[in-house]
């Protein structure tokens, strides 16, 4: 099996977390991920700095998937990038230096080929292809967003001396309970200079997020970013958006059971996916639920969104309009076992395709006793 061959863009002479890391980026991350990128650390200080995806699967007893998910969680981070192929096959994996501005792009060595596994060539081919290619559906281009700069003395000071602005650094502080140091600050100016986000947005933005059990500076400014890129730029657009989101995400941890977690980021990708690309109601996608614990007898993403996806593609937009699907299959399904049951009935074998002759038995007893024999 192929194995991704590490690198990194700055000396690992140790195994060490960044300071950074556990300040910025632990805390809102899911745990499985932050132990895959722990992993990562301890690998880049072993002699072969390669590894492969099943070689993590099988280190914490995970899915291939559920890895690939985690790198690609780092990855809209910032804390490390993929590379990949023409045929969009994962080819290689960089470390980053979290206390330097990540490179617009990494040179990542190909994929080094490793001595097979005692496990089958076919299957072990069969899961990296498909889990590769679950990590490259799952990676869609973002719209592109001004990058952040640093602000200035002259232009901090300007900032500062805006009434508006001023107010709205006190009751962030006031929330976050401690004084912003210079790139939260940097930060705050960011969603009001570049964004345009008013400070009464943007207070919005800070309850919201604390209030979901979020007081991270960089996780709300992925938010941010978030309603951004999806127009929202009013506290009108961000309650509705709320409102919706709020109402999705928890009816669909209702139906799935799913209780004293939240839903990771790929999850929510799907729920985002299920009420705002395909349109559907939390009704419709609770149903949609419901069937798959049914059919797999526990929560599934994946097997829903196979049910979601299959309903838009049929037109469907209302529970009544799955009545009509159901019926509509259920028909189909009944008319074909007819046909074949039909058609096996009317088959005819070497042993009856023949005309069929009657006797009577009495009569030819008669016949052979009568008959003499020269």
């Amino acid at each position: 099996m192929a194995a991704i061959e590490l690198r990194s863009n700055y000396s690992c002479a140790y195994v060490g977390v960044p300071n950074i890391f556990i300040d910025q980026f632990m805390a809102d991350a899911n745990g499985e991920f932050v132990k895959v990128y722990l992993y990562l650390l301890r690998c880049m200080n072993s002699n072969g700095k390669s590894v492969s995806i099943s070689d993590i699967a099988d280190f914490f007893n995970h899915t291939e998937k559920d890895v690939l998910r985690a790198l690609k969680y780092w990855e809209k981070q910032g804390v490390l990038s993929l590379s990949f192929d023409e045929s969009k096959n994962l080819t290689g994996l960089c470390l980053h230096d979290l206390n330097q501005p990540a490179t617009s792009q990494i040179e990542v060595a190909p994929l080094v080929e490793r001595s097979p596994k005692a496990e089958s060539p076919s299957r072990s081919k069969k899961v990296d292809k498909e889990a590769t290619e679950t990590l490259s559906a799952e990676v869609t281009p973002k719209k592109v967003v001004t990058p952040k700069r640093e602000y200035t003395l002259n232009e901090v000071q300007n900032f500062c001396n805006n009434h508006e602005v001023s107010e709205l650094l006190f009751i962030i502080e006031t929330y976050l309970k401690h004084p912003l140091n210079s790139t939260e600050m940097n930060t705050v100016f960011f969603w009001y200079d570049t964004l345009h986000f008013s400070g009464e947005l943007i207070e919005y933005l800070v309850e919201y997020c604390i209030t979901n059990g979020h007081s991270s500076l960089r996780y709300m400014d992925k938010v941010a970013m978030g309603w951004s890129e999806n127009g929202i730029d009013t506290i009108t657009k961000a309650k509705e958006h709320v409102s919706i989101r709020s109402k999705a995400y928890y009816s669909i941890m209702k139906a799935f059971g799913i209780s004293g977690r939240n839903l990771a980021e790929s999850e929510m990708a799907f729920v985002n996916k299920w009420t705002k690309e395909y349109g559907f109601d939390t009704e419709l996608v609770q149903e949609a639920c419901k069937r798959t614990i049914s059919a797999t007898q526990k929560p599934s993403f994946e097997y829903t969104d196979s049910i979601l996806t299959n309903w838009y593609t049929n037109h469907v937009h209302t529970l009544k309009d799955v009545e009509s699907l159901d019926a509509s299959f259920n028909k189909n399904k009944r008319t074909s076992a007819t046909v074949n049951t039909s058609t096996a009935s009317n088959k005819k074998n070497k042993f009856n395709n023949f005309q069929q002759r009657s006797y009577d038995a009495d009569e030819m007893e008669k016949l052979w006793l009568t008959t003499s024999v020269d």
